[in-house]
């Protein structure tokens, strides 16, 4: 059985209700909360069956969990599950913003009258097949899709056929979205392990039981921004919060990065130069308080 966690997501000059799984109403002027789960392991279980459990990707629970092995961290291991996430720095009106750098999806829509949001890890391209940035929509939604097999792939596993059918060898799971950039769907996937991970084509793939979610909300003409940004700053109350993501950049940029968000938010003065120091330098991908 899925455990559904709670999670909150913070933005800057908003606050978001917590809210049951993976969404919830957004705005509202609940007292936020930084929150974190704490689980133990069974057998031998590894990070990425817990994720799963979990709907985080890959690359969440092993930042949040620095030096454990991944595959095997044994019978009993307290495992820390981050449940904590900054809104990237875009509105979150309605429509789609994609983060490569967290490899994580947002989806602010409206029913009725709520404002509501979800989100869901993602895996997305792997270098020299990176998903391109931009401002896309959706144009087709798909059901049981069938996967038309590039050119590329075809020269490199000259055996696939040209068309894999719908089930479960099919690379794009279940239900697919079709963007304006027409070789790039948002889709399931029959290889979960790789939510969370740089390892597609360029497209950019949910775990199976999250994509029917998105799926069923998001519409024909649905705005689809994707970014890459490895840094993040959020504010509830007198408290400032950063997010850093392992992105590949060099430590000096990461700090010019982090200084560029504080200035244009005016939030230097309210920062304690070694926790920003410290979080920076750790990378660890979740929310850390950093205020005075």
């Amino acid at each position: 059985m899925r455990v559904r966690a709670l999670f909150f997501v913070l933005f800057l000059g908003w606050l978001a209700m917590p809210a049951v799984a993976r969404g919830g109403a957004y705005p509202a002027t609940a007292q936020v909360v930084i929150a974190f789960r704490n689980y133990s392991t069974h057998g031998d279980e590894s990070l990425i069956e817990i994720a799963r459990r979990f709907d985080v990707g890959f690359n969440e629970i092993t930042a949040a969990n620095p030096g454990m092995d991944p595959f095997v961290p044994g019978n009993g291991v307290v495992v820390s599950v981050p449940t904590a996430w900054i809104v990237p720095d875009h509105p979150p009106n309605v429509g789609i913003i994609i983060n490569l750098a967290e490899l994580r999806l947002y989806h602010f829509f409206y029913a009725g009258k709520l404002h509501l949001y979800e989100t869901f890890p993602i895996g997305i391209g792997d270098e020299g097949s990176d998903t391109p940035l931009g401002t896309y929509r959706v144009v087709e939604k798909i059901v049981s899709p069938s996967w038309y097999v590039p050119k590329s792939i075809k020269e490199e596993k000259p055996w696939l056929p040209d068309v894999v059918p719908p089930g479960p060898d099919n690379p794009l799971g279940s239900h697919a979205l079709r963007l304006s950039e027409r070789t790039i769907l948002i889709h399931g996937t029959n290889k979960p392990w790789g939510v969370g991970r740089r390892v597609s084509h360029g497209c950019i793939r949910l775990y199976p039981e999250d994509i029917p979610q998105l799926f069923g909300w998001a519409k024909v003409g649905t705005a689809v921004t994707i970014v890459r940004q490895p840094v993040k700053i959020g504010v509830i109350g007198r408290k400032v919060y950063i997010e850093v993501h392992d992105d590949g950049m060099s430590a000096i940029e990461y700090f010019v990065e982090a200084e560029r968000l504080l200035e244009k938010y005016g939030l230097k003065g309210r920062v304690n130069a070694l926790k920003l120091f410290r979080t920076v330098q750790a990378q660890c991908g979740y929310p850390v308080d950093i205020s005075n």
